[in-house]
Parts: C-alpha cells; sequence; structure tokens
C-alpha cells in the first residue's frame, strides 16, 4: 500500500518511537510495520544524524514512512508506539493518548513510570531491546524476515544490549540475535555501524567531556558526572557517552551536554546500586537502570549540574542494607520500667542502650530509647524508682531492613542516636548501634584502597569550618584585634583558645553581640593576667571558679575561663567545678546552639569547632537539650530554653518539650534556690518583649514556680502588652534617666495579688529589701493613685504632680499601664514630659539675703514657687524672685496681703 493510499484512507494506523530515535527505536519501527502491515511509520521529531543518513542512503525502501506534518490526525484509529510510553517523548502525537476514538498498542522494554501511557493492547517485557519482544511475535506469527530487515533487527538488540555485554541483556536477546542472524543479518554492516568512526567536532566534545568529568564517591560507589556545552546540536551524544564509559571504564557516569537553549542527560551504568533509569524520572527523563536520558529546559548547565548532585546522593544506593547489619532480635524494655530495673537489665545484656515500647493491642509500639548514661546520671541523683519513659529520649530515628549504609549512617550521627531500631511492618526486628556502624566502617576501610574518612571519627572530632571571612564581616576591626591578640598570646603560652558562647550563636544568626567569652584549655587566670600585661589592661580573677575578667582602659571586658566540666550533687544543686577539655567544657552548657566555638589560635584562627550539631539546629530554629537529664540537673535551663525561643523565635525540640514537662512534673524547682529563680524570671521580664515567654511558661505551667495564685487570663496579657507600649514610649522620650524594665512586669504580674501573696512572692523570689518595699508597701499606694487618678481627672498641674513625683520611675509607668482610661495615660504622659523636670531657679542664698533665716519656712516658700511654676503663673528668675518678696510680705504679721491673690499672680 502507497503512502497515498494511506492518506485516502479513513482509518490510518500510525506507528511512532521516541524523539532522538535509536538503533533499537528504528527496528522495533520495521518489525512493527511488518505486525501491522497497512500501517504508517512516523516519527515524532528529529533524528540522530547517523540514523537518518542510514535511512536514506540504505534501506529507506524498507519503510513505509509519511511526514507528521502531512497526516490528517482526525483519519487515525491507531496508534502503536514501540521502544516507548512516555508522552512526552512522542511530541505532537501525545494528543491521540487522549481520543476515545483512538486505539493504542504498545511494544516496550523500559521500566514503568507513574506517567506511561496506557494501551488498550501492551507487550512489556524487562528485555535488552524491544525489538526481541516484537522478534518472538514475528516468529509466533510465521511472518518471514528478510536478510536486510533481520540486519536493521539486529543491529537494534547490538546496540541496546551493548553488544550484548550490558547488565540488562538477557537469553531472550541471544536467542532473538540467534533467529535473526539465522535470517541473513549481516554482522559485517553492524560492526561498521556499531564501530562508526567519530567526526572532528566529536572527538573535540569527547574530549571536553573526559577533561571535565568529576568523581564523585558516593556511599562508596564511584560516580562521574561531566558537563560540556555548544552552541550547535552535536549528534550521537549518546554514543560519545557509551564511548566514553568504555575508554574509562566507568561504572556510573552523569553526561549533560548544553546544545542551544536545551541540556540534554545522558546516564550509563554497569552497577546496580546506580539506577540510572530511577534517577532520571526524578527530573522528568527515564529509562533502564543502565541506561537512560532526558531533557531538561529553563536551568542553566551550573543549575542542572547542582541539581543532579542532589539527587545522585539521595537516589544511589548502598551495597550494604539494614538487615545485613543489625543485631536480632532486639532487647526491648517497657516504658512504665524503673530505672533501677533498666539498669539490671542493661547489666544484665552487657548492653550500653535500650530500645523503649509501649504494648498496644499485643503489640510493641516503639516509644523511645535511653541510653547507660542517662540511666546512671537518674541513679546518681536517687531517681531509681522513676519510669524510664521520663527520661527516655523520644524522637527516635528508625530504619526499615531495606535501608542503606547511607541512610543508617545518617541517622545515627546525624541524630547523636546511640541506637537505631529496624522495624519491618510496625515489627522491631533487630537493631544497629554506633559500634555496629563503626565496625562496619572499619572493616570497610581497611579493605578499600583509598580508605574514606570515618563519619564516626568524624563526629568526635566535630565539624569545622572557617568563618574568617565572616568573622571580618560581622565585627569592627577593633574586635578582630582583640580575638587575634588573644589568639597570639594564647600560642606563645601554648595553651588553646577559644571564643564561645553566644558571641558565637549571635554570629550565625545575625544579631550584634561584642559579649566575648573565651574558653582556655589550660590555666585561665594565668592566661588572663599574661594577656592584660600584653594589652595594657586590668584583671579580675576569681580563683575559686577560676576565671578572671580583662578590662581595656575604655571599660569593655573579655571574660576568661579555664575549659571546665560540672557535676551536680543531686538535682537543682549548684554545679560542681573540674578542669576538662574544651568538648566536656561545651557539653556542660544548656543548649546545643550555644555550643560553638571559634578557635583564636594561629593558623586556626577563624575556625568553627561544632561537636553537637549546634549549627545544624541554628539553621533549623530549634532549641534542643545535650542530655535528657539536663533539667534534672539545672531546672532553670527551663528557663532560658523558654527565653531564647522567643528571643530568636524559634522552636523547642519535641524531647526537650517533654523533659521540661517533667520537670515540672516532678517539681524539681522547688529545690531551686529563690535567687536562682529570681534571676532567671528577671532575665525573661527584660526581655524586648517578655509578654511571648511569660505565656509560653504559663502553657508548662511554670508561673506556679513564682507563686501558685498566679494566673494568666487575657487581662492579665493585655496589661502586660499595655506595659510593652508605655515602656516603648518612655524609651522614646531619651531622658537621662533609666528603668529597670523588669520590676514594671514583675508589678503587672502581681497587680491582683494582695500583700500576704506579694510578700511570699517576695520571699520565694528572695528579692532583697529595696526591692520587696517596692512590691509589698510602693505598689499598692501606686495602686491607691490610679484609683484617684481614674475619679479626680482632671486636675492643676501642681496636685498631680504631688501625686506622683514621689514614685519612683517603674511605679509611675506600672501606673500608666495598669489604667485603662485614656486620660490617666494622658496625664501621665503630661507629667514626664513637662512636669516632672520643673525645679525653682532661686535658692537659699537668694532667700537670705531679702532677710530671711533658714528654716522651714525656705521649704514652704519653695514648693509654693515650684506649684506656681507648675500652674504656669511664673515662668523665669524674676518671677521667682517677685513671688518670694511678695511671699514673705504675705507671712509677716498683721499683712493684707491675699496668698490667693499671690498664686494666681
Amino acid at each position: 500500500m502507497t503512502t497515498s493510499d494511506i492518506y485516502q484512507k479513513k482509518d490510518v494506523t500510525v506507528i511512532t518511537t521516541h524523539i532522538n530515535a535509536d538503533f533499537d527505536a528504528m527496528a522495533s519501527l520495521l518489525a512493527a510495520q511488518k505486525l501491522y502491515p497497512d500501517s504508517v511509520v512516523v516519527f515524532p521529531g528529529s533524528q540522530e544524524q547517523t540514523l537518518r543518513n542510514f535511512f536514506i542512503n540504505s534501506m529507506v525502501y524498507l519503510f513505509n514512512m509519511a511526514d507528521m506534518n502531512t497526516i490528517d490526525f482526525s483519519k487515525i484509529r491507531r496508534l502503536v508506539l514501540v521502544d516507548t510510553r512516555q508522552p512526552g517523548r512522542i511530541g505532537k502525537l501525545a494528543s491521540l493518548a487522549n481520543r476515545q476514538d483512538v486505539e493504542i498498542h504498545i511494544y516496550d522494554h523500559h521500566p514503568s513510570m507513574p506517567n506511561d501511557i496506557k494501551g488498550h493492547f501492551e507487550v512489556l517485557s524487562s528485555t535488552g531491546a524491544t525489538v526481541t519482544l516484537l522478534t518472538e511475535i514475528l516468529e509466533e506469527k510465521g511472518i518471514d524476515i528478510g536478510p536486510d530487515e533481520a540486519t536493521i533487527m539486529i543491529l537494534g538488540i547490538y546496540e541496546d544490549t551493548g553488544s550484548f555485554t550490558f547488565p540488562s541483556t538477557t537469553g531472550q536477546d541471544f536467542n532473538a540475535a540467534a533467529l535473526l542472524l539465522s535470517k541473513g543479518a549481516n554482522l559485517n554492516t553492524v560492526s561498521d555501524l556499531i564501530a562508526r568512526e567519530i567526526s572532528p567536532e566529536q572527538v573535540g566534545l569527547l574530549n571536553d567531556m573526559i577533561q571535565g568529568a568529576i568523581h564523585f564517591n558516593i556511599h562508596g560507589i564511584d560516580v562521574v558526572v561531566t558537563t560540556v556545552n555548544t552552541d550547535n546540536y552535536v549528534p550521537d551524544f549518546a554514543f560519545l557517552v557509551h564511548k566514553m564509559v568504555r575508554m574509562e571504564n566507568l561504572n556510573a557516569i552523569f553526561a549533560l551536554a548544553g546544545m542551544g537553549n536545551k541540556i540534554y542527560l545522558v546516564a550509563r551504568s554497569r552497577v546496580p546500586e546506580v539506577d540510572v533509569g530511577a534517577i532520571l524520572k526524578t527530573i522528568g527523563g527515564g529509562g533502564h537502570s543502565f541506561a537512560a536520558a532526558g531533557t531538561i529546559r529553563g536551568k542553566t548547565l551550573v543549575q542542572a549540574q547542582h541539581e543532579l548532585v542532589d539527587i545522585l546522593y539521595k537516589k544511589v544506593r548502598s551495597r550494604h542494607l539494614a538487615a545485613d547489619l543489625m543485631t536480632s532480635p532486639a532487647i526491648i524494655a517497657a516504658a512504665d520500667i524503673t530505672c533501677r530495673n533498666a539498669n539490671d537489665l542493661l547489666t544484665r545484656k552487657n548492653i550500653n542502650a535500650l530500645v523503649v515500647t509501649r504494648n498496644v493491642r499485643g503489640k510493641e509500639q516503639l516509644e523511645g530509647y535511653i541510653t547507660r548514661q542517662v540511666i546512671e546520671k537518674a541513679l546518681y541523683h536517687k531517681l531509681d524508682h522513676v519510669q524510664i519513659k521520663e527520661y527516655m529520649t523520644t524522637d527516635v530515628k528508625y530504619v526499615i531492613p531495606e535501608s542503606d549504609i547511607f541512610e543508617i549512617q545518617e541517622k545515627i550521627i546525624e541524630n547523636k542516636q546511640r541506637v537505631l531500631p529496624v522495624v519491618d511492618k510496625g515489627v522491631i526486628c533487630g537493631v544497629i548501634t554506633r559500634t555496629d556502624l563503626l565496625n562496619h566502617l572499619v572493616r570497610k576501610s581497611q579493605l578499600t584502597a583509598n580508605n574514606m574518612p570515618d563519619p564516626i571519627k568524624n563526629d568526635i572530632r566535630a565539624r569545622t569550618r572557617n568563618v574568617k571571612k565572616f568573622l571580618r564581616e560581622r565585627h569592627s576591626p577593633r574586635i578582630l584585634h582583640i580575638l587575634k591578640s588573644i589568639g597570639e598570646t594564647a600560642g606563645q603560652m601554648q595553651v588553646n583558645a577559644y571564643a564561645i558562647g553566644g558571641f558565637v550563636r549571635d554570629l550565625f544568626l545575625y544579631r550584634s553581640n561584642e559579649d566575648i567569652d573565651v574558653v582556655i584549655e589550660g590555666e585561665a587566670i594565668s592566661f588572663a593576667k599574661k594577656y592584660a600585661e600584653k594589652v595594657k589592661a586590668r584583671v579580675h580573677t576569681y580563683r575559686k571558679f577560676g576565671t578572671a575578667v580583662v578590662i581595656f582602659e575604655d571599660g569593655f571586658k573579655v571574660d576568661i575561663a579555664a575549659a571546665r566540666m560540672e557535676y551536680y550533687r543531686f538535682p537543682a544543686d549548684l554545679p560542681t567545678v573540674e578542669m576538662s577539655s574544651l568538648k566536656l567544657d561545651l557539653f556542660r552548657r544548656d543548649f546545643t546552639i550555644n555550643t560553638l566555638a571559634i578557635d583564636l589560635n594561629p593558623g586556626n584562627f577563624g575556625t568553627l569547632i561544632d561537636f553537637f550539631i549546634g549549627l545544624k539546629d541554628i539553621k533549623e530554629k530549634t532549641i534542643r537539650v545535650l542530655h535528657n537529664l539536663s533539667f534534672v540537673e539545672d531546672p532553670t535551663r527551663v528557663f532560658r530554653a523558654i527565653r531564647f525561643e522567643q528571643r530568636f523565635d524559634f522552636t523547642i525540640g519535641k524531647l526537650t518539650q517533654g523533659l521540661i514537662k517533667n520537670a515540672v512534673k516532678m517539681e524539681f524547682f522547688k529545690r531551686l534556690s529563690g535567687r536562682r529563680v529570681f534571676n532567671e524570671i528577671k532575665s525573661i521580664l527584660e526581655e524586648e518583649t517578655p509578654a511571648p515567654a511569660i505565656i509560653r511558661m504559663n502553657d508548662y505551667n511554670l508561673l506556679k514556680v513564682i507563686h501558685p495564685s498566679l494566673i494568666l487570663d487575657k487581662n492579665l496579657i493585655s496589661l502586660l502588652d499595655s506595659a510593652k507600649k508605655v515602656i516603648d514610649w518612655f524609651d522614646l522620650l531619651f531622658l537621662e534617666e533609666s528603668n529597670m524594665r523588669w520590676i514594671v512586669y514583675l508589678l503587672i504580674l502581681t497587680r491582683h495579688t494582695d500583700k500576704q501573696i506579694s510578700d511570699e512572692v517576695c520571699k520565694r523570689l528572695e528579692l532583697p529589701p529595696r526591692y520587696r518595699k517596692i512590691f509589698c508597701n510602693d505598689r499598692f499606694e501606686a495602686d491607691k493613685c490610679i484609683y484617684w487618678l481614674e475619679r479626680n481627672l482632671p486636675i492643676a498641674n501642681r496636685i498631680l504632680y504631688r501625686r506622683l513625683w514621689e514614685f519612683r520611675t517603674e511605679l509611675i509607668l506600672y501606673i500608666m499601664a495598669a489604667s485603662e482610661q485614656e486620660k490617666v495615660k494622658k496625664a501621665i504622659s503630661h507629667f514626664f514630659t513637662k512636669l516632672r523636670y520643673i525645679h525653682t531657679s532661686i535658692k537659699g542664698d537668694d532667700l537670705i539675703q531679702m532677710g530671711l533665716k533658714p528654716g522651714p519656712i525656705f521649704r514652704e516658700i519653695f514648693e509654693a514657687i515650684r506649684d506656681a511654676k507648675l500652674d504656669g503663673t511664673i515662668r523665669d528668675r524674676d518671677d521667682e524672685i517677685h513671688f518670694a518678696e511678695q511671699y514673705i510680705q504675705y507671712l509677716e504679721p498683721n499683712s493684707k496681703i491675699n496668698k490667693q491673690e499671690i498664686l494666681n499672680g
């Protein structure tokens, strides 16, 4: 049947394949055409140059081909797809897949993909080549195959099986090739085409591919990624990739070629761990596990390469699975057993960690894990009777038996998890410990010529990175000079010096902080004296704690301490301090975000040291403790967790939240001294916006630590917000006097308490007498003032002044915040801005010159002058002198001057 005959038919069958067709696609088209003799072959796009030349110069007569643009799509009733079922790879013909009147037949050897076209008739099998499937069908149907046809078809098998060397090659491929060889296939033609010469342009491109190759060791497997760029389309890119695999003897390669406005990606793999078909599926490509291709649009070559490498680290499988490493059966402990019993179990089984479970409907459900270290600390603090669920780590990761070594390594190391449960369909079938992982990695390094760094060892030695440039960007030259001079002194004394604490943390939070804390691995006081002598500064030492403060001439301070460890004799005790290393010094810190250090010694200056994944928690905006008994040892850390959470807009981690609730439930705060509680509450109330932290305290039922009767309701929250506005307003006045904002907020918190409760609050917080007077006496006078003002305003300035001037600033701000009436707030604003700093200009000497003798009369006159100034009846010194003279005359016996006339001016 001629092409013109097909155009006249009403029911047309079209056979097609994928864009950039290879030899297997071409061979499958020919074989399918023999199955559908009245069909027409259509290419969806441009073909590889070699194929085009092959068709035109050799065997084009075998194909009943048509140009897609000349076909009336409305007449197509059957679409036959060979070597593909991806709609994105058949061009305009993909529209036929959505038509109800078109029957779809599919012959394909590629793995299934989510968006595959569904056929009415499908022949799908994982052979090395699609033409193998069609050869078998032709044989079954007794359809004869000529020598030229057999040559084309065997060529497809040779190319797609890598001349029968690819791991995807099957016995069916050999049998199909044998059949085609018996039909007269010419292997000389096959050899010429498979081993075809490449053009000078292709030689240059291949050389660029080899020179640009980057080797990535991903989970122990060598994966090559190479990129090339050319303005024009270069044919046979897939062939060049295949040739590079053979020349360089590569296990896996991903080649990116920027050609025009597209990026072509071709991948080949010889190892099962690198499934290139599955990998390229994530970017819209596809293919087999050993050979795949795809096209990327709308991205630069650099972007495409970076994204590809990220995908490789996620998708390349390790050769070792959890099932191979785990210890089975797992030793588990019920969540409700005591710490004492758990310790006995650890000792009896000679293990260092227990998987904790809870029985749910007869099945052991994973709840967490607990380590020997935590158990021993609990016993040390006399908590042997407490159930282990109170101190277990609940944020536990697990793997399935098929999980690879990379996932195991990531979950154990990144989460600092000592034991990793292996769970299969909800059942704990085994565990992998850090020791199991370490032993595996050690064995692996001994067997590998290229010994890879041991992740466990690296973890112990801490993560490091150079932040010298970051320091220069964030801090002034003076701060950098101080840090460098500290390091130089440390080098001279052969000790190690590190910047630590909030100074380092705030560097990565982009917050200004010039409070430098330095830790010395050595004798800190001797170092401080030597450094102070060098920079001509003063030094204060505290031998009991091994600390010192270096004070520069302008008052700038640097705190210096020896690296030390702390232990607690009982819960909530003050720590006992011993000399230690940097790592142990950082381990005693409250939260991971505060465990970062920067090396100051010459040679390593500017190196960030991160033992406890603090930088990761900063990036993830999470507050986490370093160990499960952190709040048992020091419950005040709970207040700091809340303060940091609100200050930095972080979130307290799930496990840390559970430990806070446990500390509240176990009432460890009762053992804290009032002074320690006060210091933490004061720090919270001195925050820029303390209300959210107070609300968070209430969420954890922590206000009862101040007093059980304190209740946070909507009214109190509104008062706290009002206090914030009042304090901000006062700060914007830029007055010379300061205020202690914590007093204002604590006055608000105790606003509705009586004298007895106020006294109990003061006793609980161990407030000094000067503060106790404010909360137990002055606050009640302030409340009376609020009541009076609300009922008597407006009033004369002199009366407002007399009502307020004896109150300290914090109490006046409290009055302003506590009153709900706007007229009271305006009156206090008027007092602060207009009245408070009005004083008399004349002095006692002026009155003496007027003939008065010093005595109580002086005070009476000064107060009268001040009242007159407050009310605006006198304005300057001359007015004051005139007023004083009249007032003196008024005081004389038999004076006829009226006092009210004097006051009114």
